[in-house]
């Protein structure tokens, strides 16, 4: 009796330690299928967002393109500058498509953009708004340049740096090449940020700013502008 008692117990325990296991191997098992469901979910939406980045270049790149196909078609004085300029734009959208992975040229109309695709998730839906966006942004910074360009008369003192002056007041610019009343426009080309203003004074430099217009064209924490681009506007 006691040897059958004992046997018993033995076997309670092995039953025991066994269902312990399944159930750890369940829970296992649940834990591994959440996490790849998870993985599966932040593919998906990385994708979207891939394809919504793309969607953006593509479209801005098409709005560039129907631009400069609208300058050539109907031109005026200021189209060659404002084309130049755009064609710029087009090579800047091309290399962030190749960047971003994008298939390197295409462009689409504006009513294939923001017209949300079906299944595709919020996230893909923004960054789509972004590419634009950010494609769109160059183009209308480009499209001021353009205007502004055609507006200047040549570029002058190549190769010059343009620092600041120290001095106070509206912006202005002095000058040892251009009398006073000189407009000239000051283009810091490492941030593309440019400021027309009028030589008041003389200095040793061809375009020396003071610190109101400096701080037009700066890049924070610089006080020297190694790649400048200045023009005589009148």
């Amino acid at each position: 009796m006691s040897r059958r008692r004992t046997l018993g117990t033995k076997k309670k325990i092995a039953l025991l330690v066994g269902a312990a296991t399944m159930a750890g191997g369940g829970a296992f098992v649940m834990a591994n299928a959440s996490n790849a469901a998870q993985t599966t979910q932040d593919a998906r939406t990385k994708a979207a967002q891939d394809a919504g980045v793309c969607q953006g270049l593509a479209t801005a790149l098409g709005n560039n393109q129907r631009f400069i196909e609208g300058q050539r078609a109907d031109p005026d004085a200021q189209s060659q500058a404002r084309i130049e300029n755009r064609e710029a734009v087009v090579a800047e959208i091309e290399r962030k498509q190749a960047a971003s992975g994008c298939a390197v040229g295409e462009s689409a109309q504006d009513s294939q953009t923001g017209r949300p695709q079906a299944g595709q998730p919020q996230a893909g839906q923004e960054a789509g708004q972004a590419g634009q966006e950010a494609g769109q942004d160059t183009g209308d910074q480009a499209g001021d340049r353009a205007d502004g360009a055609a507006q200047t008369g040549e570029q002058v003192c190549a190769g010059s740096t343009v620092t600041l002056s120290g001095e106070g007041g509206a912006p202005a610019a002095s000058s040892n090449q251009f009398p006073v009343g000189t407009r000239l426009r000051v283009t810091n080309l490492d941030n593309d940020k440019s400021t027309t203003v009028e030589v008041n004074s003389v200095s040793g430099s061809c375009a020396l700013l003071n610190d109101a217009a400096f701080e037009q064209v700066r890049e924070e924490g610089k006080f020297l502008i190694r790649r400048a681009l200045i023009e005589k506007v009148s």
